[in-house]
C-alpha cells in the first residue's frame, strides 16, 4: 500500500491532526489538497484521488472531516480506501461518533492508535478487539510499554489465546435477502439473492471449525451433480477462512475470531417467484374518491410462515378521510409518504387476504400527472431459503477433544423488493 502520510481536516481544510509514516514528502504540500478539490468541484468533477506534481492524494469524507492519505509511491489505492474506512470503524467505537471535536478531545490516543495502525506505509494492525487490549482510555498515562497481547504476534490475530467457556456452543445464521422487481401481471423483471452466513462462537481455545454446504461445483467434483446443490456466486470470505484450502476442494475450513462475526457472503442471480404476490385494483373517481382493493397471496409451501408483514401501498398526494376494510391485521395511513401500511404479524404459505381502502379527494385536483410508485414488501420468512442452501455439516476439532454444540438457523426477508401496479 505505502502510504508517506494521514491527515484529518476540518471542513475549512486545516489540518487537526497528521502522520508523517515515511519521511518522503513535504508536510505542508497538503495546503494543496483543498484548492485542488474546489478546482475539480468547479469543473464538475467529484473525484476521491487528487494529483499534484508527483504527490497524490487519496481522501474520504466523514461528517465533518476529510481524511486524508498521500503518497509518491504507485499505491493500491483500493487498499488505501479500505484502510481509510477501517480508522475511521475503529475510532467510532473508541469515541462512540468520529467527528472534529473527538479528535481534538483525544490526540493522545489517536497518535497511539495511528503508531499501530500502520507502519513505515505499510498497514499493521486495525482490529479494533485486538487494540482495545492493550490501547485504552488512560494508556498515554503509562510510564511503562505493555507488552502487545499474544494476538498481535500470533499468526491468527483475530483470536487471542486462553479463550475459556463453561459451555461451548456455535451459533450459525444463514440470512438471505431476496431482491425483486415485478410487473403488474407478474413478470419478473429483476431478482436476486443476496446471502450471508453469520456466526457467534462461544469455544474454548484454538478450534478449527470445518464448515460443508451444498455447493454445486463441490457436488460436481465428487460426482454428486444430481443431488440439490446451489451455484454461489460472488463468495467473499472472512479473513480467517483458508482461501487456498477452499479453493483447492471447496473445503471451508477457519479457526474462528471469539464472538459475533460474517463468516461469508454470496449472491445468486437466479429466477426467484415472488414469495409475497400482492394484486392491486385502484379506482380513481375525480373530484370525489379512490378506492384500492388490495389482495396478498403467499407464495411459498403452507409449512413456512412469514413473520412481519408490511405492505406499502403509494396512495395519491392529496387523498384524505382514509376508511379500511380487511379482516387479518391492521392498516395506517402514512400521510408523510404517501402510503399505506398493511401490517400482518403471521402470514401462512399458500394464504390470501384482502384488504380495502376508501379515500376522499378534495374538489380541486391538481393537474400534475402522478407517477404510479410500486408496491413495497417487508417480510421475514425463518427456517426458510430460497436459494436451497443447506449447512451439511459443521465439524468443530480441538486438541483438548470436547464436545459443542452447533446451532443452525435459515431466515429469509426482503431486500428491495418492489411489486408494480396498474
Amino acid at each position: 500500500m505505502s502510504a508517506s502520510a494521514i491527515y484529518f481536516l476540518d471542513l475549512k481544510g486545516k489540518v487537526l491532526i497528521s502522520r508523517n509514516y515515511r519521511g518522503d514528502t513535504d508536510m505542508t504540500q497538503i495546503d494543496k489538497f483543498m484548492s485542488l478539490m474546489m478546482e475539480k468541484e468547479e469543473e464538475g468533477i467529484s473525484t476521491p484521488i487528487l494529483q499534484h506534481n508527483d504527490l497524490t492524494f487519496l481522501w474520504i469524507k466523514y461528517n465533518n472531516l476529510y481524511i486524508v492519505s498521500t503518497t509518491k509511491k504507485n499505491s493500491n489505492s483500493a487498499l488505501v480506501f479500505v484502510f481509510l474506512h477501517k480508522i475511521v470503524s475503529v475510532f467510532c467505537e473508541y469515541f462512540k461518533e468520529m467527528e472534529e471535536e473527538s479528535i481534538r478531545d483525544n490526540f493522545v490516543l489517536i497518535y497511539e492508535l495511528l503508531d499501530e495502525f500502520m507502519d513505515f506505509g505499510f498497514p499493521q494492525t486495525t482490529d479494533s478487539k485486538i487494540l482495545q487490549e492493550y490501547i485504552t482510555q488512560e494508556s498515554h498515562k503509562m510510564e511503562v510499554i505493555p507488552r502487545p497481547p499474544p494476538a498481535i504476534t500470533n499468526a491468527v490475530s483475530w483470536r487471542t489465546e486462553g479463550i475459556k467457556y463453561r459451555k461451548n456452543e456455535v451459533f450459525l445464521d444463514v440470512i438471505e435477502s431476496v431482491n425483486l422487481m415485478a410487473n403488474a401481471s407478474g413478470n419478473v423483471l429483476r431478482s436476486e439473492i443476496v446471502g450471508s452466513i453469520r456466526m457467534r462462537v462461544y469455544l474454548t481455545g484454538m478450534p478449527e471449525l470445518r464448515l460443508g454446504l451444498n455447493d454445486k461445483v463441490l457436488f460436481e467434483s465428487t460426482g454428486r451433480g444430481k443431488s440439490k446443490s446451489v451455484e454461489l456466486e460472488d463468495v467473499k470470505f472472512h479473513q480467517c477462512v483458508r482461501l487456498s484450502r477452499f479453493e483447492n476442494d471447496r473445503t471451508i475450513s477457519f479457526i474462528p475470531p471469539d464472538g459475533e462475526f460474517e463468516l461469508m457472503s454470496y449472491r445468486l442471480s437466479t429466477h426467484v417467484k415472488p414469495l409475497i404476490w400482492i394484486e392491486s385494483v385502484i379506482e380513481r373517481h375525480a373530484h370525489s374518491r379512490v378506492e384500492f382493493m388490495i389482495k396478498a397471496k403467499s407464495q411459498f409451501k403452507r409449512r413456512s410462515t412469514a413473520n412481519n408483514v408490511e405492505i406499502i401501498i403509494p396512495v395519491p398526494h392529496d387523498a384524505d378521510s382514509p376508511k379500511f376494510k380487511t379482516a387479518i391485521g391492521n392498516v395506517k395511513y402514512a400521510p408523510e409518504t404517501n402510503s399505506i401500511i398493511w401490517s400482518i404479524k403471521s402470514f401462512p404459505g399458500g394464504k390470501e387476504y384482502l384488504m380495502r381502502a376508501h379515500f376522499g379527494l378534495p374538489s380541486v385536483v391538481s393537474e400534475e400527472i402522478e407517477g404510479k410508485p410500486p408496491i413495497s414488501v417487508k417480510f421475514e420468512i425463518p427456517y426458510f431459503t430460497t436459494s436451497g442452501i443447506q449447512v451439511r455439516y459443521l465439524k468443530i476439532i480441538e486438541k483438548s477433544g470436547y464436545q459443542a454444540l452447533p446451532w443452525v438457523r435459515y431466515i429469509t426477508q426482503n431486500g428491495d423488493y418492489m411489486l408494480r401496479t396498474n
